[in-house]
């Protein structure tokens, strides 16, 4: 491994100067990579009711779900050639398969091929993991937690500003402006990737590529998340449903097996075998799975049309949903940038059950009360505090679990668990929304309780997930991790 470190003096004076001037074109290109795939995940899930009517399709779960199958298998791969090759490299190659996907999608004349685009466009889901180990590389110590804490607080700015632009473009260009601004975004994110931001030198030794082992991974897992996808179609007893599901899980327990005998595993099973990091991925993963997946059944209650006797949706534009949104969304940000100054000092379980205490109870007032904007603004309140506290503490805590030259590697492995369980949710959400359904012309329409089912089984999984962080033991605090490659 290969480690470049800066001189003393100059982390001092990055200090002294805060962020500066480079480092915040550094911080903010990161942000852009960080939240494409969350922009165009948010700016899809806006269109899909529209997409949906216009191909006449009840198969638009896989408008989203097919890239994050894609992103889950290629996922073991990306991240391993981004610990030899550069961290910045991988970012750089897989952002412009994401902007071919795009541009198919795009271009696209049927649902088969705007599919196909998605699917290219996945090969962009374990972006987040490189970002999140570029920045514990190329800041200074001391702004490493802000950094990550601002990074994953992301997430709020894309929620404040996203719906905004979502709805704007949406209402004013329809889902096909949609698509054709997410070749823009990406294109700007590879640009700004491209001349901004550094390489990092930590390094893995480079070794072959252990090609079987990521292969009974992800290809593992992405069948287990598209048979739970086909179940409710096929019938859960049904020998497809259960050979996919069935198949993928022989082939999980067969990649642990791979990696206790090849010399240069995919992911080292020490790593995963240590009760800090598999503890850490379990509860962030189910937790952030369930609040991600969450999002797209928001997205169906506020924009699919409100229909007497076929559809309960609330009938919104993306434009008013941002209004509604924006302040939920400001207190977002502010808590995730708070707690990331916080987790320095305080333990970060602690924090993690504050957060998914508030979120369990935050999604549970919505599956009451999301008949109107002053129910939706009055429960936001406490979704907003709740998610800012969780999405800023992910990346801290795998920084708290994991040694430097393990960041890329534990990154893309809570990124893959995290993708599996949202996958998973997702699916199993929209087989109890699916359960009070009405199709017409071949559209699917969902009454209230829908929406209220849907709801109270993500505050269940996020539950769940708060009281499994029990089982995290403790570590060093941020402000004692090993951090800080000053980009140089």
């Amino acid at each position: 491994m290969t480690v470049n470190v800066d001189s003393p003096r100059r982390e001092d004076e990055a200090g002294r100067s805060g962020f500066g001037a480079r480092f915040a074109l550094i911080l903010i290109a990161l942000l852009w990579a960080s939240q494409l795939n969350g922009l165009i995940g948010l700016m899809g899930s806006n269109a899909q009711a529209e997409i949906a009517v216009h191909y006449r399709t009840t198969e638009i779960a896989w408008f989203s779900q097919i890239g994050l199958l894609v992103g889950v298998f290629s996922t073991p791969f990306i991240v391993k050639s981004a610990g030899m090759f550069g961290k910045k490299r991988l970012l750089v190659i897989i952002t412009a398969l994401g902007l071919a996907g795009d541009l198919i999608a795009a271009l696209s004349t049927n649902f088969a091929t705007l599919l196909t685009g998605r699917a290219v466009a996945g090969f962009y889901g374990p972006s987040l993991a490189l970002v999140y180990a570029l920045a514990r590389d190329v800041f200074p110590p001391r702004l490493v937690g802000p950094a990550s804490g601002f990074l994953g607080g992301g997430m709020g700015v894309l929620a404040l500003g996203g719906p905004f632009l979502s709805g704007w473009v949406l209402d004013e260009f329809g889902f096909r402006g949609v698509l054709w601004f997410m070749v823009i975004a990406t294109a700007i994110s590879l640009l700004a990737l491209l001349f901004v931001v550094p390489e990092s030198q930590v390094r893995e030794p480079r070794t072959p590529v252990d090609w079987t082992g990521g292969a009974l991974l992800g290809g593992g897992l992405a069948s287990v998340v598209y048979g739970v996808g086909k179940g409710e179609h096929w019938g859960w007893t049904s020998g497809q449903t259960v050979a996919f599901i069935g198949c993928g899980l022989l082939s999980v327990v067969a990649f642990v097996l791979v990696e206790k005998r090849v010399p240069h595993p995919m992911f080292p099973i020490t790593l995963l075998g240590r009760r800090r990091v598999w503890s850490t991925f379990l509860v962030t993963g189910l937790a952030l799975g369930a609040v991600f997946a969450q999002g797209i059944v928001m997205n169906l209650l506020v924009l699919m049309p409100k229909i007497p006797g076929v559809s309960e949706g609330l009938g919104w534009t993306a434009t008013k949903n941002a209004w509604v949104s924006a302040p939920n969304s400001v207190l977002l940000i502010a808590t995730s940038v708070v707690t990331g100054i916080v987790a320095r000092r305080v333990d970060t379980r602690l924090l993690f059950a504050i957060g998914g205490t508030l979120v369990t109870i935050g999604v549970a007032l919505i599956s009451q009360f999301h008949h109107s904007v002053g129910q939706l603004m009055g429960v936001g309140v406490v979704s907003g505090l709740s998610m800012g506290i969780l999405v800023a503490l992910v990346p801290i805590m795998i920084i708290e679990s994991v040694r430097p030259e393990e960041q890329a590697l534990g990154n893309g492995a809570q990124n893959m668990m995290q993708g599996v369980l949202q996958g998973v949710l997702t699916q199993i959400a929209f087989v109890v929304v699916a359960k009070n359904s009405n199709v017409v012309q071949g559209t699917a329409f969902y009454v209230d309780d829908s929406y209220t089912n849907g709801f109270l089984l993500f505050a269940g999984v996020v539950a769940v997930a708060t009281l499994l962080v029990a089982v995290v033991p403790k570590a060093k605090r941020l402000d004692e991790a090993e951090v800080g490659q000053a980009a140089g």
